[in-house]
């Protein structure tokens, strides 16, 4: 067995210590705060989760790439963190176009109001 050296030892704790706080107030808060018959906020939240869980991921397998001079994992990790951000691009897009939607329902409704 390979003991691994005090630096990297402590900076992977911290990377695992980082990661677990990330995800625990996220965890949490979108329970309190999705209402069970919202089934689309709810789905918002778990890509949101869902991509903060894949940051957190790649920046563990990149800082572990780092440490260790492996260019493999050092790739891998960012490819994750490039996917992550896709995926909160996605969200935003989304959250985009729906309010956009809303918009347009509320102005038409403005327009069939006045109309009446």
């Amino acid at each position: 067995m390979t003991i691994l050296p005090t630096k990297l030892m402590a900076s992977l704790m911290a990377l695992a210590i980082t990661l677990v706080t990330m995800l625990i107030p996220l965890t949490g808060s979108a329970m309190a705060m999705t209402p069970l018959t919202h089934p689309i906020a709810f789905a918002t939240m778990s890509n949101k989760m869902d991509a903060a869980a894949k940051e957190a991921e790649g920046k563990l397998e990149s800082a572990y790439g780092e440490l260790t001079g492996d260019t493999g994992h050092q790739i891998k990790g960012k490819a994750k963190q490039v996917q992550a951000s896709a995926m909160n691009t996605a969200e935003n897009l989304k959250k985009g176009a729906q309010s956009v939607a809303r918009n347009v329902r509320d102005a038409a409704g403005q327009v069939a109001d006045d109309l009446s």
